[in-house]
């Protein structure tokens, strides 16, 4: 069977709908949805500070998606806008303490998830899975790219 035959992104689509579906379910006191708490922890990793359109670009979604999500961290007391000194249109984002309080308690819940779906898979084997994941992104980003230059 050739590699084109093999109908592999139903699969890596379960795989996503699933994890996303136990992380919601565990996050649930916090909260917080994945989503949500993939906006904190890269405000949090990126030490803050960045406009929303720069947030939209780290978690590669559509800035008025982010929007949203920072629309209901700011109503639930997780994120705080502050004008941004440079230009009177823009927003900086800011985690709260609200926001610093859980940080430790999500990442847990994400190393428990990881640990629970690789169970009977060994380093090795998941490392090499990665690694061919990465590659059919690269793939896909790559057309991306080829696209963009025929505009």
């Amino acid at each position: 069977m050739k590699p084109e035959d093999i109908p592999f992104g139903y699969l890596l689509s379960d795989v996503t709908l699933l994890f996303r579906k136990h992380f919601d379910r565990r996050a649930v006191r916090f909260g917080l949805t994945r989503a949500q708490w993939r906006a904190i922890k890269m405000l949090h990793h990126r030490e803050e500070d960045l406009r929303q359109t720069e947030l939209a670009e780290y978690l590669e979604m559509e800035p008025i998606a982010v929007g949203r999500v920072i629309d209901r961290l700011q109503a639930a007391g997780f994120v705080e806008r502050r004008p941004d000194p440079k230009d009177r249109r823009a927003w900086r984002l800011h985690l709260t303490p609200r926001a610093r309080a859980v940080i430790d308690d999500m990442q847990e819940i994400g190393r428990g998830l990881r640990k629970d779906a690789t169970a009977g898979i060994s380093a090795e084997e998941l490392t090499q899975a990665l690694a061919v994941i990465g590659r059919i992104k690269d793939n896909l980003q790559a057309l991306d790219q080829g696209e963009a230059g025929q505009d």
